[in-house]
Formats: C-alpha cells, structure tokens, sequence
C-alpha cells in the first residue's frame, strides 16, 4: 500500500484585509492548519505530502514565513515523509516566483543526493521517488494562464518504469458557463485518458473527490477557510493507493485538521418574542472558532422587529463571524377590516391590494418594503409608538 497526504490552497501570508484586527489571527489559524496537516502525515506514516498549489498567497513573502514552512518541511523529511510541491495561481512560477526567490528544499534540509522535498517546476515537470515505486507528474508554466491543458502530455515516454503514478494540476474541472475564463482548467475527459492512478487537484477550496474513467480524482480544499463562507474547507485528504488481486484500489478519506467550523441555522419568527431574546439564545453558542449564519424567516407579528446589525454587533465578541439575514415577512391584515370609508380600512385594502400584485409579478423586494410599510401603518393608527 502506498499512503499519501494531499493538500492545496493553504495560501499562507494571505493578508485578509476585510477581517480588520481578526487578519493576524486568521493567518495564524492557517499556518495552524498547515502544521496540523504535518501532523496527520506523521501519524499516519504516510509515504508522500502533496502540495497541490497556492501554499503561499503570494509570491511576496517575508523570509521568516518561509523558513517557518521550511521548517515543518523538514519535520516530515526527519519522518522520512517525502513532500511534492507545485506552484498554483497565487504563487505562480513566473519570474517573481518565491520558488526561484528560496530554495525551499535545501531550506528543508534536502539536499540534491536526495528526494525529500520537490518542488515541480517547468523544467522538471516529474518526479521518480524509486523508494516508494512512485512517479509524481505535473505541467507547471511560467505564466498564470495554462497556454493549453495540463493533463496534455503528463505521462511522457522518457519517464522511469514505476508502480504507481500520480498527477498534480492547480486548476479548474471544466464546467460550461462557470470555469471558461479560469486560468487553468482540464476536462474531465482528459482525466479518463491521463493513464494516472490519481489526480490531486489544487484551486477549489473545498473537499470533494470523484472518478472519470479509472482515475480517482480529488479536491482537498484549503485545510483553514480563507474566506469565511466556505464551510466545506479544512480537510486534508488520506489517500491510500493498493494492489487489490488484479486490480487496483484509491481510497480518498477526508480528515479535520482546520479549526473553523460552519453552522447554519434558519429562525421562524413567529416563535421569537424580542431582539433581546433571540440574542440571548445565539449567545448560548458562543464558539471563537464558529462562524454562525442565521437565517430569520416566517411571518413576523407586528410588534417584533430586528436590526441586524446589532445583533452581530451583539454577538461578535464571542463567535469567529456572525452573520444575521432577515428574510421574514410582516403579517397581512388578520380578522375584519375597518369599514373602507375610514382611513385606516382604506389604507389597509389599498397597500395589501398592492402587495398581492408586487408578490404576483415576482418582485419580492417590493412586496417586502411594501409589507413592512403595512406593519408600520397599521401600528400608527392604532395610536403604538414606532421605531423605524
């Protein structure tokens, strides 16, 4: 059995501007991961870490955010972890390259008598790691845009005899309408016809796996969430290669390293009594490593309203990120009408007439101002006070 770890999009030294005071400890979370990730590979004994692309941000980095990959790098090296790297989209192999800038495998302590750390480039587009039976593959360019597919060619002739062999792209799967202007994309046709064993993809950030043909293929999304709305992010992916009688088997196993999680939660409002209660409740999950979206749906009573920014106001220092959408609705008018010839019977026939005509056409946002302008109204005239 031959036992992998792969993972991508780590994207470390990403500068997070839209989390303000959080961005520093964002990016801690991510080197976290990536350390996490180192971990697993140790505990598993695992053969080989691949890389699938975008470890780093950016090709601009300080020397120290390098050395403090390099050194993790190294610890899998002292394991006897071999470690296979690609350059993505963000730290593109172009002239400013930070893998022309260090040589991250001598920094690892590999030196040229050995394999333990490879970083694929154009010039050296494979690997044989003759220890483990195993050729690593990849078309790594010198520009952003892949001037054709990366699948093309990725098996070449000149290439030692191996047991296994294994793919690396940072790219897109093909899907019309929505990956035709990516910078890198392969099909899944060429993936039947690449002849790999399996394919580790880099670029989407999160987890999921499939086949095409005889080849396993998978995404390991990033191992820490880069952006606070992807809640299928960090995972790293076990994969484990094996001889099974005459054919082969891939085993592609998700396991946890990142620490954000995800919860989503949909509120009918009509079973709420206050702002201050509904707080209070979310509070009860306070998480720092929780990023909570709340949904607020239903028909609301006329009394009940909520600002939604203070409630995130409310709740921030206790959760990773909030986020509070209310998408419920006033009630319509309940029981009998004033009489039409009073002001309140006439405003009420005409707004909820109006109403039923904006919710028959399809214009939501409408018939929502319009509602909640009935709410209003009908508290007005029933001589309540407001806040607006």
């Amino acid at each position: 059995m031959l036992k992998l770890i792969h993972t991508a999009d780590v994207h470390l030294g990403a500068r997070h501007d839209d989390l303000g005071e959080q961005a520093a400890i964002q990016r801690e979370r991510q080197f976290a991961a990536f350390r996490a990730t180192v971990d697993l590979a140790i505990a598993e004994k695992v053969d080989v870490m691949l890389i699938a692309g975008d470890l780093f941000d950016s090709n601009v980095q300080p020397r120290r955010s390098v050395e403090r990959v390099a050194a993790e790098l190294k610890r899998m090296a002292d394991a006897k972890i071999r470690t296979v790297i690609i350059p993505g989209t963000h730290d593109v192999y172009d002239r400013a390259s930070i893998y022309r800038a260090y040589d991250l495998a001598s920094m690892a302590g590999s030196g040229p008598d050995n394999d333990m750390v490879t970083v694929l480039d154009p010039e050296r587009p494979w690997i044989h790691l003759a220890s483990c039976d195993l050729v690593v593959a990849a078309r790594v360019f010198a520009t952003k845009r892949a001037p054709h597919s990366p699948l093309e060619g990725i098996l070449s002739p000149d290439m030692p005899d191996a047991g296994w062999h294994v793919g690396m792209v940072h790219g897109s799967i093909a899907i019309p309408g929505r990956t035709d202007r990516d910078e890198v994309v392969v099909t899944t046709d060429e993936i039947a016809a690449s002849g790999l064993d399996y394919l580790a993809l880099g670029h989407w950030h999160s987890a999921q796996n499939a086949r095409a043909g005889s080849v396993t293929y998978a995404y390991s999304g990033a191992p820490e969430a880069v952006a606070l709305d992807q809640d299928r992010a960090g995972k790293a992916l076990l994969v484990e290669l094996e001889e099974v009688g005459t054919g082969r088997s891939v085993k592609v196993e998700e396991r946890q390293v990142g620490r954000t999680r995800f919860e989503k939660m949909t509120l009918d409002t009509a079973t709420l009594k206050t702002q201050q209660a509904l707080i209070v409740s979310l509070a009860k999950r306070s998480d720092p490593d929780l990023v909570l979206d709340v949904r607020l749906n239903g028909v609301r009573p006329d009394e009940l309203d909520f600002d939604t920014d203070e409630i995130e106001t409310a709740l921030a220092p206790g959760f990773l990120k909030v986020r509070v959408r209310d998408v419920s609705a006033p009630a319509l008018t309940e029981g009998p009408l004033p009489s039409p010839d009073t002001i309140a019977g006439a405003f009420i026939r005409d707004l909820e007439a109006r109403i039923g005509e904006l919710e028959a056409s399809g214009s939501t946002a409408e018939a929502a101002e319009a509602r909640d302008a009935l709410r209003l109204g009908r508290l007005l005239l029933s001589g309540r006070e407001v806040s607006v």
